[in-house]
């Protein structure tokens, strides 16, 4: 019998581009979308994911696994499918909401895999330095660039995390300790690889800094971030140390970062040392942009809790792969190229 699955989520951008990939990948699977307008069409599901009573619909069409790719600021999802023992994979959580559901499982019994891959791209930047056969519990620091180009494809969620959180604080760590910051501050100089362009990055909030930190215990985690262009960079750094986000409505901060293109390279590097301080570094780049990296690493990570060979449990994306089968699934799609 075919596997049904339901992505939540599924008319926004990563959602749908998932959606293509498995349909690509997977013909014989059944992939419903949930959606909140109920427009006749079978392969939707009327699913609002703050009404409860919404839910039956997952027992009718017998689904086995859910993609979550929206909010669900209650973990109302999370919760149904633990109790009601379906698969469940969630990649759009900032950190904060991370956090939030993995408080949510604490001294909850599983019988089915509950996986959190909202990490950067899907989660998979410890699988990139475990690649190198590297032991994560050697390494003294982590360090995330990020490249992203205002040409490529964003969806809505992307302009509504900046718009909630740019004037929020958040953690990076320094030997365990945590520092406080904001988007867009702390400027520094990293040159890129992928075109050896020298850029100023900013302070970035992403799960990995959580991830790395708190769950693989590297003592020294940071991310930053930076745009291709040098004029939108510096602009957001200066409207940042002036404070001006925190003056700005939700609706006009939306407008700042709700831009986007038809889609453009994306690019993040990874530098971590070990106690004996030498520096190693992994790159990755995809032509096609974040929203098809995030797509295609999401849709590995499906076929692996697919394929029945994990417990029931709680994971990061990360924890259920090999590295190096992982690495070699990755680098099968000829858009992305990884530099180990």
């Amino acid at each position: 019998m075919s596997k049904k699955i339901l992505i939540i989520g599924g008319t926004g951008l990563i959602g749908k581009t998932i959606y293509e990939m498995l349909s690509s990948r997977s013909p014989s699977l059944k992939i419903f979308i949930a959606t909140r307008n109920k427009d006749g069409n079978p392969d939707h599901i009327y699913i609002d994911v703050n009404d409860k009573s919404t839910f039956v619909s997952l027992n009718i069409h017998s689904i086995s696994l859910i993609i979550i790719c929206t909010k669900d600021y209650h973990n109302n999802i999370l919760d149904y499918a633990i109790k009601s023992k379906i698969d469940y994979i969630d990649i759009t959580k900032p950190t904060s909401e991370l956090i939030k559901s993995l408080d949510f499982t604490r001294k909850r019994s599983f019988e089915s895999k509950i996986v959190f891959g909202s990490g950067w791209m899907g989660g998979i930047a410890p699988l990139l330095i475990n690649a190198k056969k590297v032991v994560i519990k050697d390494i003294t620091s982590v360090a995330i660039f990020i490249y992203y180009s205002t040409k490529d494809k964003a969806g809505k969620s992307s302009a509504d995390f900046m718009a909630e959180n740019v004037s929020k604080t958040f953690n990076f760590y320094q030997n365990n300790i945590k520092i406080i910051t904001k988007h867009f501050l702390n400027s520094k100089y990293h040159k890129f690889d992928f075109d050896g362009k020298n850029r100023k990055v900013y302070d970035f909030d992403i799960p990995d800094l959580y991830i790395f930190n708190q769950i693989e215990k590297i003592p020294t985690v940071t991310a930053k971030l930076t745009f291709d262009s040098k004029f939108i960079t510096s602009a957001l750094g200066i409207m940042q140390k002036i404070n001006l986000f925190k003056i700005l409505n939700f609706k006009e901060k939306k407008l700042i970062f709700g831009g986007s293109g038809s889609g453009d390279i994306s690019s993040f590097e990874i530098s971590f040392s070990k106690s004996n301080l030498n520096t190693e570094k992994v790159t990755i780049k995809c032509r096609e942009g974040q929203a098809a990296l995030t797509a295609f690493s999401t849709v590995l990570h499906i076929e692996k809790m697919l394929k029945n060979d994990i417990k029931s449990g709680v994971y990061f994306s990360h924890q259920l792969h090999d590295p190096t089968e992982f690495i070699s699934s990755l680098t099968s799609n000829n858009a992305i190229n990884i530099n180990i």
